[in-house]
């Protein structure tokens, strides 16, 4: 690996082990195994470099996601059955990329960070819809299921790093969805 790689993989390291706020520029090349100077050089700022390696662990998390979605057998023509297995792998990805949640939800307190994720909202609401529907996220109800699909996401990462032996699990979602959508009389 070169300095660039080097710093992106430190970043992430001091970003799961310490957090965004606590991890300072000596963290990060110490952990790199570079100068401090070689933060500047590739990134121009720590917070840059910071931002760079929780996108670059967010797209990790995507694709696993996928794969843990594309694992899923289409046995069951149940819809309820089906949102229930795939929150199953929402969540056990949630639970395999511990550190990445973490240091969203840190990174949250800091400006810079939210202005950079709420530019992206729209994407990441589009590939959720691409990853749990199918469907093509252009599509007009696309947008509010994605928001929907975003809510439900940062809500059971939130509650899965806050208690994990307690976190919904997707049949619980499911069910819980049902009971809104069909009520019981």
């Amino acid at each position: 690996m070169g300095n660039r790689e080097d710093l992106l993989l430190g970043a992430r390291n001091c970003l799961f082990d310490k957090g965004y706020a606590r991890t300072t520029v000596r963290d990060i090349a110490t952990a790199a195994g570079v100068s401090m100077a070689a933060i500047g050089y590739h990134f121009g700022t720590k917070e840059a470099l910071l931002t760079a390696a929780l996108a670059e662990a967010t797209e990790e998390w995507g694709a696993d996601l996928q794969q843990a979605l594309a694992a899923i057998p289409e046995i069951d023509a149940d819809p309820w059955a089906r949102i229930a297995h795939r929150w199953d792998a929402v969540l056990a990805t949630v639970a395999t990329h511990r550190g990445m949640w973490s240091a969203t939800f840190d990174a949250l307190a800091h400006p810079e960070i939210r202005a950079q994720l709420a530019g992206n909202l729209d994407e990441a609401r589009a590939g959720l819809v691409r990853l749990l529907d199918d469907a093509d996220p252009g599509e007009t109800s696309s947008r509010s299921t994605g928001m929907l699909y975003q809510a439900l996401l940062i809500g059971v990462a939130a509650q899965y790093l806050i208690d994990p032996d307690n976190a919904p699990t997707g049949h619980e979602l499911a069910e819980a969805l049902r009971r809104i959508a069909v009520p019981v009389r």
